[in-house]
């Protein structure tokens, strides 16, 4: 992590009639880091994912990358947005859909087998995506993502369905990765021990942005965990 800004987000608003979902979301997102959303659910966490990948029009705000203004219908270009909950292809085995991915996105020969080795999905390679557990559909979908090129990924709740084993190498793969990530967690365990820095989001609004000694410091706290903070904060 070098600490250069990869991606900014300013001023991000959105509402859907009268409900104001997003209000004037600011923050950047690190080269190199793995950079923490934290909120509760309704908080705006998935709404900001879907601007940020332009699949939601927003109503204010920019987003820069790299220094530049990076409009919505260019924006697949330079990030992955893994949304939670979805089952591509549900029909197909995992093997077929690893391989597909490997195909579109030019990935070296063998990677995507490589990857279903380090996630454990090598005895699952003839099973059909629809047919899997929330966690091996989990860790499916971020073999997927980890064969796109994207310097960022944005992935929702990517440890949602994995046991405290499973996430912790699930993160240490990542890690491995060279890639920068920005993660949607709900569980703030997790997202304590597995992020560099946080964002916390409460009711469509940035509380605060920072490590968590920041944070605490910000909260007025001497010590605590996020919880403690994210409480004082918002």
């Amino acid at each position: 992590m070098n600490g250069d800004p990869l991606l900014t987000a300013q001023g991000i608003s959105k509402r859907f009639g009268r409900n104001a979902v997003l209000q004037e979301a600011t923050f950047s997102v690190r080269e190199g880091e793995v950079l923490g959303l934290i909120g509760p659910n309704g908080a705006g966490k998935t709404t900001l994912f879907e601007c940020l990948a332009g699949l939601l029009a927003t109503d204010a705000g920019e987003v820069r990358f790299r220094g530049r203004p990076l409009a919505p219908a260019h924006r697949k270009q330079s990030l992955f947005y893994m949304p939670d909950g979805i089952r591509p292809w549900a029909d197909q085995p995992v093997g077929w859909a690893l391989a597909f991915c490997e195909a579109l996105h030019g990935r070296p020969r063998g990677e995507a087998a490589a990857l279903a080795a380090a996630l454990k999905l090598d005895l699952l390679l003839r099973a059909t995506i629809g047919s899997l557990s929330k966690g091996e559909c989990k860790r499916t979908l971020l073999a997927m993502g980890l064969l796109t090129p994207h310097p960022l990924l944005l992935l929702d709740e990517p440890f949602d369905g994995l046991d405290f084993r499973q996430t912790r190498d699930v993160m240490a793969l990542l890690r491995t990765r060279g890639r920068t990530l920005f993660l949607s967690i709900h569980q703030l365990t997790d997202a304590a021990r597995v992020c560099d820095r946080l964002v916390l989001l409460s009711r469509g609004q940035v509380a605060g942005e920072g490590t968590l000694d920041e944070l605490r410091v910000k909260a007025g706290l001497t010590e605590g965990g996020l919880e403690e903070v994210f409480l004082a904060l918002t």
